[in-house]
């Protein structure tokens, strides 16, 4: 679906990563404790005050090997256009919470509680007639996936 998948043991750490291919990043707007953010979240007074993001960092409740996909709550975005107004979309995901498929994704407890809940699978792409293929053409530019375990 266009996102990529790394290791956290073949990093030293989610912002060097993040520093080293996506250099032109000036804003990186974390939710997650591992990554500073130079967006604080106090400054955030409404979902369009996100525009100017070129990093998100969040850790997903799951991941589902099936579509690749990860699940976000409104609890791990912090503000739900956190996922779609960035540029780049960075999301830490603990191995042991990978699904086989949506069918088991769906049983998680989160959608009984849960107020808004989304699956990501990737940057959405569009291609012409002349089969030129772009990533990114609505909402984030690039997905990665940093697995944990």
């Amino acid at each position: 679906m266009g996102g990529c998948f790394r290791r956290s043991n073949e990093m030293s750490s989610p912002l060097a990563w993040i520093r080293e291919n996506i250099p032109n990043a000036r804003i990186i707007c974390s939710a997650v404790p591992e990554v500073p953010s130079d967006r604080a979240w106090s400054a955030v007074r409404k979902p369009q005050d996100l525009a100017d993001v070129d990093v998100a960092v969040a850790r997903a409740v799951m991941g589902v090997a099936e579509s690749g996909s990860v699940l976000f709550t409104e609890a791990e975005l912090k503000v739900n256009t956190l996922a779609y107004l960035a540029q780049h979309l960075v999301v830490l995901l603990d191995e042991s919470v990978i699904v086989s498929g949506l069918q088991e994704a769906y049983t998680h407890p989160v959608f009984q509680t849960a107020r808004y809940a989304v699956f990501h699978t990737g940057p959405s792409a569009t291609a012409d007639i002349e089969g030129v293929l772009i990533h990114g053409a609505q909402g984030v530019r690039s997905l990665t996936v940093i697995v944990d375990g």
